[in-house]
């Protein structure tokens, strides 16, 4: 029988440390098994990190929740073994419309170029990506789920971290070297440890119905302001698996958030979109008000914050669910590498760093849309709309227009792990050091594959790229000096098509289509250093081997 994912529950068994007189340190706890702590603690298994999940559930998400998964989310559930299947049944769009009132004002595309791997967005509802993640969690032997085990009490001593923990057979004790709290935005932890949230909450509520209909609308975002169906307020519509579309209503700040959740306040919104003789049936409705806050730090000595737990936004944007999934992507390689001796406990300070400046990223930009959706004054509506009427016609105006701008990964520019150019080093490509890595189609082995398919592993990764006057015997003379350094550095060599060669230990990489020279402004002879989290740290035109080690160094806060 096909896995019902809406409903699925997971079996609570009794831990083995409540019969541990005196337990021993986990290496790392991680609390809350949303898409945050299931990405965490799936990372850290698969590096050889003994990591233990728990949650106070032992369901899935009610409701679809977050439904948008941007493309960077993606690549990394790639990495984590389970992108396939959010691909196979997600719903994939690049493609968005901005209407005003009935009218069509712009339309957007947000990967309009080829040779990518993975679409702008796919639309997945929550429990579906928990699920997976789940099942991908229990073909790990180095992860254990625990099930319906909430913390009660934190106390943090210097080398561990003491959780009191209450499960269906009583409490326990669970001790673990570091914990991530990944708990969401009513976090236990963060209550635990006396801490909390600033922040600003927006005075206006919003509708969120799941519909579930036959329905003739392309697969694309499709944004209403002031529409004739819903005058005043904006809608936003979107198409998820299993026949289900989101739709949100824009209710005001005066709306009773519990009398308009009833099926005969929202079924007359739902008709006079749909038109009067629309078939459907409601599966999920709920009422939101939405804040923009974060913690003031990430990092509380050996408890580590992420996803809601750590920082919220207004879900228009997507930014909520994929920039806490990009939490745990940073995180998780260097807690290994603390973990395992390779790299000092400041490392972790650099996690806390890197993902407070994306939050307030994700905050400015979710604040920007949020108050142009929702006007305050008659002044910023007269602004709004005549940006909108602008938009129609006139390139600038859409950049101002906003009807909640995506869900894009921040480029860390100014991250003390990077490595700066060198000032002979000229490069023209947004690859600079604290970019994510970009994808582009490649041979290996004579087989079709992907570019970011191949930095996987949990290693740093070093792109060298060859040609016809400096090629893979010039590259592997250069690259003899890294096989014997500290840290595991995944060799590729890119070459181009028609180049192709096989090197015992090193990764051959056929540009086949000439886009990874391209979108990193390679010439023969330049050299990458990838992050295992994939972003970029360093870059030269010419290799030297003192230069790279001085980089990973710098990079894992060893130097």
């Amino acid at each position: 029988m096909p896995t019902n994912y809406g409903t699925l529950r997971f079996e609570y068994q009794r831990a083995p440390d409540h019969d541990a007189p005196a337990p021993m340190p986990y290496p790392v706890v991680v609390v809350g098994a949303g898409p945050v702590g299931l990405a965490t603690a799936v990372d850290l298994a698969q590096q050889g990190v003994l990591t233990v999940l728990i949650d106070n559930d032992d369901t899935v998400s009610t409701g679809s929740r977050a439904i948008c998964f941007a493309k960077r989310t993606l690549e990394i559930f790639d990495r984590l073994g389970c992108g396939d299947r959010m691909m196979e049944k997600g719903v994939s769009w690049n493609v968005g419309k901005v209407f005003l009132h009935e009218e069509l004002v712009y339309t957007f595309n947000l990967l309009p170029e080829t040779g990518h791997a993975r679409p702008a967005f796919i639309n997945l509802q929550q429990y579906y990506v928990e699920g997976f993640l789940a099942e991908r969690a229990k073909q790990l032997d180095k992860l254990e789920l625990r099930w319906k085990s909430s913390v009660s009490s934190v106390t943090q001593q210097d080398d561990h971290v003491e959780l009191h923990i209450d499960t269906p057979d009583g409490a326990y004790l669970l001790n673990a070297q570091y914990v991530v709290a990944a708990d969401g935005s009513r976090s236990a932890m963060r209550h635990a440890l006396n801490l909390d949230s600033q922040g600003r909450t927006f005075k206006d509520r919003f509708l969120i119905a799941d519909v579930k209909m036959k329905a003739p609308f392309p697969t694309e975002r499709w944004f209403w302001f002031d529409p004739p169906f819903h005058r005043n307020q904006s809608v936003l519509l979107h198409r998820q698996p299993d026949d289900v579309w989101r739709i949100d209503f824009q209710l005001g700040w005066d709306a009773d958030p519990v009398a308009e959740k009833a099926p005969e306040r929202v079924i007359p919104r739902v008709r006079a979109l749909l038109g009067e003789d629309a078939e459907f049936e409601l599966e999920w409705v709920s009422v939101y008000t939405f804040s923009c806050l974060r913690m003031e730090h990430f990092r509380h000595g050996r408890v580590i914050f992420a996803g809601d737990a750590a920082h919220g936004v207004s879900p228009f944007g997507a930014r909520g669910a994929n920039s806490g999934v990009q939490d745990a992507d940073n995180l998780a390689w260097k807690l290994a590498l603390v973990l395992k001796g390779d790299a000092p406990h400041s490392l972790l300070d650099t996690y806390a760093s890197e993902r407070e400046y994306a939050a307030d990223e994700n905050i400015l930009n979710s604040t920007r849309a949020t108050d142009f959706i929702t006007p305050k004054s008659a002044v910023s509506r007269l602004f709004r709309d005549a940006t909108l009427e602008l938009a129609k016609d006139c390139p600038f105006a859409r950049r101002l227009a906003n009807s909640g701008r995506l869900s894009v990964p921040a480029v860390l520019r100014d991250s003390p792990l990077n490595t700066p150019d060198d000032a002979d080093d000229a490069f023209d490509t947004a690859m600079v050091p604290g970019a994510p890595c970009a994808d582009a189609p490649v041979q290996v082995d004579g087989q079709t594959a992907w570019l970011l398919a191949q930095t996987h592993g949990g290693a740093f990764a070093g792109l060298y790229f060859c040609g016809l006057n400096h090629g893979p015997d010039a590259c592997l003379q250069s690259l003899a000096a890294l096989q014997d350094g500290k840290l595991p550095v995944r060799l590729l060599l890119v070459v181009p098509r028609g180049m192709a060669c096989s090197v015992e230990g090193v990764t051959v990489v056929e540009d086949v289509e000439g886009m990874v020279a391209h979108r990193f402004d390679a010439q023969p002879g330049t050299f990458y250093l990838l992050r295992p989290d994939q972003h970029v740290c360093a870059r030269w035109r010419r290799f030297d081997a003192a230069r790279v080690t001085a980089a990973l160094d710098r990079a894992t806060c060893n130097g």
